[in-house]
């Protein structure tokens, strides 16, 4: 982490709440508000984090499920965080199986996406790799979530940004764009919260 981002933090009122709660990014915030606007989980759900690190939104799957949840987790970088019961996996969603990520079980209920790329500063380039992990991500919840299951995914707006919403509003029963508080202001990401999966 450079010392701007440092700086930055120290001073962040999401942080600064993270840690106090014990959560190991403010990115779970972003979550929360989007669950309690929207009651995405149940107890008992089977949930899928594709771009799972630091942990954060696994961290609160958790308190949502409880303990008789499952919780399955990929990313590219280092997993170091221990979720209870959770099943972590090292990976690049482009390269994995969706049948590796669901394994002989039952379909999941729902599936997250905080997926972003590596930004260029290049506002046009940084749009596309966010539109691609964002259908890469619609593409394995489409082999791996169940009937009326509900999928959250982070979109930067940009030239592909409307077609992903239809794609979106024609598999699912609801589609809301929310752009949580958590968020930074000058950020152009959106998150895309699709719920009722058609069967």
């Amino acid at each position: 982490m450079s010392k701007l981002s440092d700086r930055r933090n120290r001073h962040d009122v999401y942080h600064q709440r993270a840690r106090k709660r014990g959560f190991l990014a403010r990115a779970v915030f972003k979550l929360e508000e989007i669950d309690d606007k929207l009651d995405l989980f149940r107890r008992g759900d089977r949930v899928l984090d594709l771009g799972c690190a630091p942990g954060s939104w696994l961290q609160y799957c958790r308190t949502r499920v409880g303990p008789t949840g499952e919780l399955v987790g990929i990313d590219r970088g280092p997993l170091d965080a221990e979720i209870p019961g959770a099943r972590l996996l090292s990976g690049d969603v482009f390269e994995v199986a969706p049948e590796t990520l669901q394994g002989p079980l039952e379909a999941f209920d729902v599936v997250l996406s905080d997926m972003a790329p590596d930004t260029t500063g290049i506002r046009h380039l940084d749009q596309a790799r966010s539109e691609s992990l964002f259908e890469r991500a619609l593409d394995i919840a489409d082999a791996v979530l169940a009937p009326g299951g509900n999928f959250v995914g982070k979109l930067f707006q940009g030239p592909a940004f409307s077609d992903l919403v239809k794609r979106c509003r024609r598999d699912f029963d609801a589609v809301k764009i929310v752009k949580p508080k958590g968020s930074r202001q000058r950020s152009i990401e959106q998150y895309v919260v699709a719920r009722g999966r058609r069967g």
